[in-house]
């Protein structure tokens, strides 16, 4: 399949090849945390491929078991939902920090830690979204704080001091908009979402209405893919010119959210309803639709999923009704070496069809 374009092969094509980890050679050891997520899932994937840079690797996505002294790259994507930021702040950086003192004196070999943050940086957090001025796009990496509570500002500030306490220790931020890619215990998956309610759609025969605002219906934004986020991060931890810096990280093109509606439509052979501009919310759409999801379930032989396990309504509410397009410059990183790109029609295509083949959706 063309459209993704790997910047480590140089090849063209969504590569599903899973090679085993080389024997030849000491593997360098990753700890990834977040592994079940989106975009770890993505990178223990590469990791684990036998054509991977700087491998043969170890990859563990728990500290339990690891051998000591011998981990050498700690990724950490991840989140905790708190109902306020300051709660966010707090939780999410007292996970990160307790990871951090955990891992520092009994990782002696540890060179490189990796932070994955995201568009939020720009625009605020959730609850904020709209009320606030916010940075006007495209974004880019030196663009200062936005002066409110943001949890991605209290792990940036974590992992920086945490860096000055080993010497040769270095980092790396990496900042996505909207992931496309698959995992079935992910909270932010967006397009998860998007296709169980196309799926619920077509079986009840509803209109597949757009639930959004229409800036998102109109207006273009950008996403990143959950396997190009990935590249990202492992070209970070072994190129000199990845280390120690903020990098945005976008498939390179834009799209919205009509276009997004039409492939959908067209994947699972429905017909768009005419948009009224009013949006609607999806929480509300889906909340008596558990007994229907437990039925596709069985009829399709699908693995056993409950509905909130496989939409997270309020992510896709917020997704769909930005007040503004999120658009960041990805040039840096291009400046710096990294040229990987994804077509970001053929990414959702992709992940549709690999949550079908998983048996996650008819």
């Amino acid at each position: 399949m063309g459209g993704w374009y790997s910047w480590w092969t140089g090849r063209i094509g969504f590569d599903e090849s899973q090679g085993e980890i080389r024997d030849n050679g000491r593997p360098k050891v990753a700890l990834v945390i977040g592994i079940t997520g989106i975009v770890g899932t993505s990178l223990a994937k590469i990791l684990r491929r036998s054509d991977a840079p700087g491998g043969p690797w170890k990859v563990y996505g728990v500290a339990v078991g690891l051998s000591r002294g011998g981990l050498q790259t700690l990724l950490l994507s991840t989140f905790s939902a708190i109902s306020t930021e300051e709660r966010n702040c707090h939780d999410n950086g007292k996970m990160f920090q307790n990871v951090l003192d955990a891992l520092l004196p009994n990782a002696p070999r540890l060179q490189h830690i990796v932070l994955q943050t995201g568009g939020k940086h720009y625009l605020g957090p959730f609850a904020l979204a709209g009320k606030i001025p916010a940075h006007e796009p495209p974004f880019k990496e030196d663009m200062p704080r936005l002066p409110v509570p943001n949890f991605y500002y209290t792990l940036e500030d974590i992992l920086f001091k945490t860096v000055k306490k080993k010497e040769g220790l270095t980092w790396s931020v990496h900042r996505p908009n909207a992931i496309l890619g698959f995992s079935p215990w992910s909270l932010m998956n967006i397009l998860g979402g998007l296709a169980v309610y196309a799926a619920i759609c077509k079986r009840e025969g509803l209109p597949f209405r757009y639930p959004g605002n229409r800036a998102t219906w109109e207006q273009f934004g950008d996403a990143s893919d959950a396997e190009l986020i990935a590249e990202q991060e492992l070209w970070a931890c072994l190129d000199p010119n990845g280390k120690n810096q903020a990098f945005n990280v976008s498939n390179g093109d834009v799209f919205n959210y009509k276009r997004v509606w039409h492939l959908l439509a067209g994947k699972f052979g429905l017909e768009v309803a005419p948009y009224n501009g009013q949006p609607i919310s999806m929480k509300e759409v889906m909340k008596n639709k558990g007994p229907v999801w437990d039925a596709m379930v069985e009829e399709h032989d699908l693995v056993p999923t409950k509905l909130d396990d496989v939409g997270n309504w309020w992510v896709v509410d917020f997704t769909l009704n930005t007040p503004a397009p999120m658009i960041s410059n990805p040039n840096k990183a291009k400046e710096l070496g990294f040229l990987g790109f994804c077509n970001t029609e053929t990414s959702i295509l992709h992940w549709v069809d690999k949550m079908r083949c998983k048996k996650i959706i008819p």
